[in-house]
């Protein structure tokens, strides 16, 4: 890593299911930072659910959406940031958020990423007919950009505070190294 970044926040990436706000809001907790989640700013600031934004504006005006968000997002400290699955995608919001975040990716197998969402009906992207199949094609495409993440943890074997303790570890050293 460039010692030019000046990480004083914790960005959370990774596919949906993997874990993201709920480690993210431990995280948080443990190191007495503010929690942001960039869907629910998205939502808190248009008034709309992220799944009546996909269906009536699409999602590119909600990609827009995010990196105004991620703009916004970038003059805080010590917040941990919860992103939408697909927010990586675009380079300038990974850039934008190494640029002052520690960028950590959860990751878990299609599998167990379809065990824990499939319930879940505010996922406008399992609006599909075939869910499972649809969360494999998007991991594969989002996969080269979640890899560009400073840290990636698998959270199929842990327990969400066991990936909570990993990321304030991870957090901790990187910032000794500073």
């Amino acid at each position: 890593m460039q010692n030019k970044r000046h990480i004083v926040n914790i960005a959370l990436i990774g596919f949906m299911g993997t874990g993201k706000t709920s480690v993210g809001k431990l995280v948080a907790e443990q190191l007495h930072f503010d929690y942001l989640d960039t869907d629910e700013m998205i939502q808190s600031a248009t008034g709309k659910t992220i799944a009546e934004i996909f269906k009536n504006e699409g999602e590119k005006n909600f990609r827009e959406l995010e990196e105004k968000v991620v703009e916004e997002i970038s003059v805080r400290t010590k917040t941990v940031v919860s992103t939408g699955g697909g927010l990586p995608v675009n380079p300038n919001n990974l850039a934008t958020l190494k640029s002052h975040a520690l960028v950590v990716c959860l990751w878990a197998s299609p599998e167990k990423i379809w065990e824990r969402v499939k319930n879940q009906s505010h996922r406008p992207l399992l609006h599909d007919e075939n869910p499972q199949q649809k969360i494999r094609e998007l991991l594969a495409a989002r996969e080269p950009f979640y890899k560009k993440a400073d840290v990636l943890l698998n959270t199929e074997l842990r327990s969400l505070r066991e990936v909570a303790q990993q990321v304030v570890h991870q957090f901790r050293l990187e910032s000794a190294r500073r």
